[in-house]
């Protein structure tokens, strides 16, 4: 499907957010930062104050880690509560870089009615209990910092949801909470099916900007994934979620010749994309938003990098999204969680 100039432009901005997710998951380990668990508990009457000169903010991905959210990001929250979000969903499907970062964490709305488990559900999908999180306090000026290191608010759209409170250290996730729900603005890329409604293993455009056709397919790095643990142990998360967590397979290479696919796409990818990402920190504006015209450069050099991807990388090296299996013997859902403190993004 053709795209038109508009929508390189709005997908050069998705694009934009996931190299800022590349960089700083990349310079989290390099900037350690004081555990989150010693922040105040934020109280009862800033939750349901209407209005406040802080903002309350719900992260449910690398956010939760005090190396991302403090180190990488420079966030100082005021407090912190743990929340669970009945109305939405944790997904993966916000693409990275095929072979090093497949994807990243993104959010999708729920209906608490018809959210079921499905026999042979794969690992990530498996949770099905709403969104569990933290919800942070933190000043206008912080947010706007949240906004602008997540694409400038144009990739993510920031909404409004009903939070519950969660006591740290818990066991079991009540799937209908009780209590009085707060407010909280989280981050949520909303995904558009195709309108033929046809399925394809091709990179398709809908609505403007690229994603992959299989939300439930690709793997996150062993790398991002313990962020998120890392973040749900310092904030106490119910140990059933981070069970769910844990058991969450990433994407592992298995053949030599998905290390040269990686090496290949690294060599002529890598440098035009950081080119570009060091331009739009530059270029960007006061709220973090970078000009539509590096935005629709952004979208075709992430257009041209996923077809190459699907047209020829994935026939010829391998699977770059998710762990191949090494014989037919071999469970892909079972591989792979033994190697999460030790693998390294080459974005590093």
């Amino acid at each position: 499907m053709q795209s038109t100039e508009s929508e390189r432009t709005c997908y050069g901005r998705k694009a934009f957010t996931a190299i800022c997710k590349l960089s700083k998951t990349a310079s989290a380990s390099k900037n350690p930062a004081t555990p989150l668990h010693s922040i105040p508990r934020t109280t009862p009457e800033r939750l349901a104050a209407s209005s406040a000169k802080t903002i309350l903010y719900l992260a449910y991905g690398s956010n939760l880690s005090a190396e991302t959210f403090k180190g990488a990001r420079g966030i100082v929250p005021l407090s912190a509560v743990n929340a669970h979000v009945p109305s939405l969903s944790l997904t993966f499907d916000l693409s990275g870089v095929p072979y090093t970062e497949p994807c990243f964490a993104n959010t999708k709305l729920r209906d608490p009615a018809n959210d079921v488990p499905k026999h042979g559900e794969y690992h990530k999908d498996r949770w099905h209990k709403g969104l569990i999180g933290v919800v942070y306090e933190v000043t206008p000026e912080d947010f706007r910092t949240i906004i602008a290191t997540e694409g400038g608010g144009a990739s993510y759209q920031d909404v409004i949801v009903p939070c519950y409170t969660l006591a740290a250290g818990g066991t079991i996730v009540d799937p209908h909470p009780s209590g009085t729900p707060f407010n909280a603005h989280t981050l949520l890329q909303p995904r558009q099916e195709p309108e033929d409604g046809k399925e394809s293993r091709n990179v398709v455009t809908t609505n403007g900007h690229i994603q992959r056709p299989d939300p439930s397919y690709a793997q996150p790095s062993a790398r991002y994934l313990k962020l998120i643990t890392d973040g749900a142990e310092e904030h106490s998360l119910p140990s059933e979620y981070l069970a769910f967590l844990y058991n969450i397979r990433p994407y592992t290479i298995t053949t030599k010749k998905q290390k040269i696919g990686q090496a290949l796409i690294l060599a002529v990818w890598f440098p035009i994309i950081m080119a570009l990402f060091g331009l739009g920190k530059t270029l960007a504006d006061e709220d973090g938003r970078i000009p539509d015209w590096l935005a629709s450069l952004l979208g075709l050099v992430f257009n041209a990098l996923w077809l190459g991807y699907d047209k020829f990388f994935k026939d010829l090296f391998g699977d770059g999204e998710r762990t191949m299996k090494k014989s037919d013997d071999d469970d892909d859902e079972e591989r792979g969680c033994s190697n999460w403190g030790n693998e390294k993004s080459a974005f590093a």
